[in-house]
C-alpha cells in the first residue's frame, strides 16, 4: 500500500503536525545525573522528520520518581536549562516535541548500588499483587505528586514544548492506581471500579489543565498490559473501557496514546479494532496507536536479545485509512535509524534497517 496516509498533516488544538508519525517515548539513560546532554539534544534533532517527538520518560519533582540516575529529570534549574537546549534544537530542525512526564512508582532501581533520594511512592505499598514494596502514599504525598506533574507541565509550556504527555501506562505510578492488583486503598483514591481508581490520574489531568490552559495539548499514555503481568486487562469489555477513558477525557485529556505490544491484535472479541481503535470509537478524541510498527518482532523480546526485520506497514495503513486512529507511534525502528521516516516517505524500503539490540546501548 502507498504510505501517503502517514504523511498527511494533522491539526488539533495547538498541535500542527506535518505527518501522522510519532516518535514513541523510549528510555535511553544517557543523561548523567539526570541532566540531558548536547548528545541527547542532537539525538532528538536527528528525528525531527516525524510529526511529533515524544521524549523518553522524564522524572517529575518527587524524590523517587525515577529508578535510574541517568534518566533525565524535568525539574531543577540545571535540568530545565538543558531541556531548553533540546527543544530549541528540535525546533531549529522543524520538529515538534512533547516531554513524557513520568513517575515510576513502586519499581526497583536498575542499579543495585544506587537508590533514589527518598521513599518510593505507590498507592498501596505493592509492586504487584501480593508483593510488598515501600509504603502506601499518604494523602499529602498524593497531593504533592499531583502538584509535581502540574508544575512539570507548566515548565514544559514555558520552555516552548508543543505539548505534554503523561505516562499512565505499563505498571508505573499512575497505572498502579488504575490497577486493582496494586491499588487496594480504601480512601478516595481507591475503589472497586476502574473509574474510581482513575481519580489520581484525573486529579493530575485537572491540575495540568489548570497549569497550561485550555488550548495546550495534553496527551496521556495508557495500556491494558503491565510490565509486571503482560496478560492484565484493566477493562474487560467496551463498556468498562468507555467508563475508564471517559473519566480521563472529562478530566482534561486531549489525546489518548494507546500502548499495546502488537498493534494488529484486536482488543475485544467480535471486532478487529485494536486498543487505539476502540478508544477513539468510544471517546471521540484523537488516538495514537503503537506496538511493533515497522518490525517483525515485538519490543519485549528485544530485551531478551531478539532482533527484528523490517515489516510491512500495510496493516497500519489500512487501519489508519479506515479512521481507526489518528497517529502512529514508532519506537525501535526510529531508534535504530533516524532516517526511517524519510525512507518510508520516499519509498526506499530496501534501505530500511534490521533492528539489533545493540542499538539500545547507543545514542545514535
Amino acid at each position: 500500500m502507498s504510505a501517503d496516509a502517514l504523511f498527511k498533516p494533522f491539526e488539533f488544538k495547538g498541535l500542527r503536525l506535518k505527518n501522522r508519525l510519532v516518535m514513541a517515548p523510549m528510555t535511553r539513560s544517557f543523561s548523567p545525573g539526570g541532566v540531558p546532554t548536547e548528545e541527547v539534544a542532537q539525538y532528538y534533532k536527528r528525528r525531527a522528520d516525524v510529526g511529533l517527538i515524544v521524549s523518553e520518560g522524564v522524572g517529575v519533582d518527587r524524590p523517587a520518581s525515577l529508578n535510574d540516575k541517568n534518566v533525565p529529570r524535568f525539574h531543577g534549574e540545571k535540568e530545565l536549562a538543558a531541556w531548553k537546549r533540546v527543544i530549541d534544537e528540535v525546533h531549529a530542525a522543524g520538529g515538534v516535541m512533547a516531554p513524557q512526564l513520568w513517575h515510576v512508582g513502586a519499581v526497583r532501581t536498575r542499579d543495585p548500588e544506587w537508590t533514589p533520594p527518598g521513599p518510593y511512592d505507590s498507592p498501596s505499598g505493592l509492586s504487584r499483587p501480593g508483593k510488598s514494596f515501600g509504603a502506601p502514599m499518604t494523602e499529602e504525598e498524593v497531593a504533592d505528586a499531583v502538584r509535581a506533574f502540574a508544575q512539570a507541565a507548566a515548565d514544559a509550556k514555558a520552555l516552548g514544548f508543543d505539548a505534554v504527555e503523561l505516562h499512565g501506562a505499563h505498571g508505573y505510578l499512575i497505572d498502579q492506581f488504575f490497577w486493582e492488583g496494586t491499588n487496594v486503598r480504601e480512601d478516595a483514591y481507591g475503589a472497586k471500579d476502574l473509574p474510581g481508581r482513575a481519580r489520581f490520574a484525573a486529579d493530575i489531568l485537572k491540575a495540568v489543565r489548570k497549569a497550561v490552559g485550555p488550548d495546550y495539548p495534553v496527551i496521556i499514555r495508557i495500556s491494558q498490559w503491565k510490565q509486571q503481568d503482560y496478560e492484565v486487562k484493566l477493562a474487560q469489555d467496551p463498556k468498562a473501557l468507555e467508563a475508564w477513558l471517559g473519566a480521563l477525557v472529562d478530566a482534561g485529556a486531549d489525546i489518548l496514546h494507546c500502548s499495546q505490544r502488537r498493534l494488529w491484535e484486536p482488543e475485544f472479541e467480535g471486532s478487529d479494532l485494536n486498543f487505539a481503535g476502540w478508544a477513539k470509537k468510544l471517546t471521540g478524541v484523537p488516538t495514537i496507536t503503537v506496538g511493533s510498527v515497522g518490525l517483525s518482532g515485538e519490543f519485549i523480546a528485544a530485551y531478551g536479545g531478539e532482533g527484528s526485520k523490517p515489516a510491512s506497514l500495510d496493516e497500519v495503513l489500512r487501519r489508519l485509512d479506515r479512521g481507526d486512529f489518528d497517529l502512529v507511534a514508532v519506537g525501535r525502528a526510529l531508534l535504530q535509524d533516524p532516517e526511517w521516516t524519510a525512507k518510508v516517505r520516499d519509498g526506499r524500503t530496501a534501505e530500511l534497517r534490521d533492528f539489533d539490540r545493540t542499538a539500545m546501548a547507543t545514542l545514535y
